[in-house]
């Protein structure tokens, strides 16, 4: 948790949020409180190669769909959240871009995955949390990508108002889906180094 003048003990604002000094480190703002995002070689290395994967399968399909991922901040319920990997649709990506904004409103979001950082509170917050608040966005795709021991995506799909999990690909598998749009990938990719 981070103090912030006149706030040492919280609740904090986005104001407080974007006060906050550009020192590599990444915060979400829930409930009023900050939370500091984990960032390691291997989550963050996992991040950008989904992100890869998602903008070849977008193009292949000629999806009309922006991949994007934090520092770009997400609206919810509960504050703003960083997502490591999200799909918007072009035209709200364009409109962005735009009014010059980082922020995008949950519910304009197509797909949201998180890389979970395992024995830390950020566990909880993507396995519970984000699960809830991504749900009551209206969010109908959310990925959460476990890489101990070996990559795994669990897909979860908006089905009345709550998430149910559509499947589990493990490395040495391929996660073969058709929506949001064609997306065809080993998981085992999201660990290799290149």
């Amino acid at each position: 948790m981070v103090g912030t003048p006149g706030h040492a003990h919280g609740p904090y604002t986005l104001y407080d949020l974007d006060a906050l000094p550009e020192e590599g480190r990444r915060y979400e703002l829930a409930d009023g409180w900050l939370h500091e995002l984990p960032g390691d070689v291997w989550h963050d290395h996992a991040a950008e190669q989904l992100k890869t994967v998602l903008k070849d399968a977008a193009r292949q399909a000629d999806a009309d769909v922006h991949i994007a991922g934090a520092p770009q901040d997400v609206t919810t319920p509960a504050g703003v959240r960083k997502p490591d990997v999200f799909a918007v649709g072009r035209d709200v990506a364009r409109a962005a871009l735009e009014r010059r904004t980082r922020t995008y409103y949950g519910p304009d979001l197509i797909l949201v995955a998180e890389v979970v950082t395992p024995r830390t509170v950020n566990e909880q917050i993507d396995r519970v949390r984000k699960v809830d608040e991504y749900a009551a966005t209206g969010i109908p795709h959310y990925w959460l990508v476990d890489l101990e021991p070996r990559p795994t995506v669990t897909m979860l799909e908006l089905e009345d108002g709550g998430y149910r999990v559509t499947g589990k690909v493990r490395a040495g598998e391929t996660v073969a889906v058709g929506r949001p749009f064609a997306i065809e990938f080993d998981p085992s990719r999201l660990s290799e180094m290149e």
